[in-house]
């Protein structure tokens, strides 16, 4: 037997057509421009490379330029009248006063070149730590804009229970909080039955096994905030699951429950209030 709601389904299934192109035209969309960014970061990544290997080689002529230097100005004090474990025969004032004034010269050379060479050295290390500042700002802009991408395709996520709280007044969908620790047996979460297999700390993941119309459907390494999207035989909205906080042998977090169907309009809906499940 038909309901009132099933009768409007085709008077509205022209306008759920539309918002369903519109939907998979902005999917379309942020994928593109997820696409984008990824190709521009691995250009830039692989540009840094390059300026950094020549870098590295121009620093390695450096220093052995350096090291050159270095030896020969450790020569040069080994040899010198004077010098420790060796000692100048006696000569007279007037030609040692000549040899100084020959040897004279050479130091302030010696010291002019290896003055040049630091500086250089540190130029490039200077432009080094700048390119390395580049990339690394580079790849917290993608990250961004990735996560921003990735939120607009995913939907709103609450990540605390005031947030929750939040999207419940928007009375689109109904919110069911859990508490869950490790172990095989089953609990109900709203219109879900779950278990809770694996929760790793070090690695913000968790595995759970869900029972969806009599079957179960296991999900690995699923990670924090990540949303887990479940669909019904009924031919509904999908569900979605949400884990925002992950201890050892133990999650919390929530699963959302459109109210209507995708037939059905969501305009001046009553909210209904959160629904609590704690742990056993």
């Amino acid at each position: 037997m038909q309901t009132g709601e099933e009768s409007q389904v085709p008077q509205s299934s022209g306008h759920s057509n539309r918002l369903l192109y519109v939907l998979v035209a902005v999917l379309v969309g942020a994928i593109g421009i997820s696409m984008w960014y990824l190709s521009r970061e691995r250009q830039q990544t692989r540009e840094l490379a390059a300026a950094n290997q020549g870098l590295s080689t121009s620093l390695t002529q450096i220093q052995t330029e350096l090291q050159t230097v270095t030896d020969r100005l450790n020569h040069l004090s080994a040899n010198r009248p004077g010098a420790i474990g060796t000692e100048a025969p006696p000569r007279p004032r007037a030609k040692a006063r000549v040899v100084a004034a020959k040897r004279a010269p050479v130091e302030p050379k010696d010291d002019s070149r290896l003055k040049q060479i630091q500086n250089r050295l540190s130029d490039h290390e200077k432009q080094i730590a700048s390119a390395r500042e580049d990339l690394n700002k580079t790849r917290d802009d993608l990250q961004g804009n990735l996560d921003s991408a990735r939120d607009e395709l995913s939907g709103s996520i609450a990540r605390t229970h005031d947030e929750l709280v939040a999207l419940q007044r928007r009375g689109e969908s109904d919110y069911f909080e859990f508490t869950l620790d490790k172990s095989k047996q089953f609990h109900h979460v709203g219109p879900l039955s779950v278990s809770l297999r694996k929760a790793n700390v070090k690695r913000k993941s968790y595995d759970i096994t869900l029972l969806v119309d009599d079957n179960q459907l296991q999900k690995k390494s699923v990670n924090l905030f990540e949303p887990v999207w479940v669909n019904l035989a009924d031919g509904s909205r999908p569900l979605e699951l949400v884990v925002n906080k992950i201890d050892k042998d133990h999650i919390q977090g929530y699963v959302s429950e459109p109210k209507y169907k995708q037939s059905q309009p969501s305009v001046n809906a009553a909210a209904k209030p959160l629904t609590n499940v704690l742990r056993p």
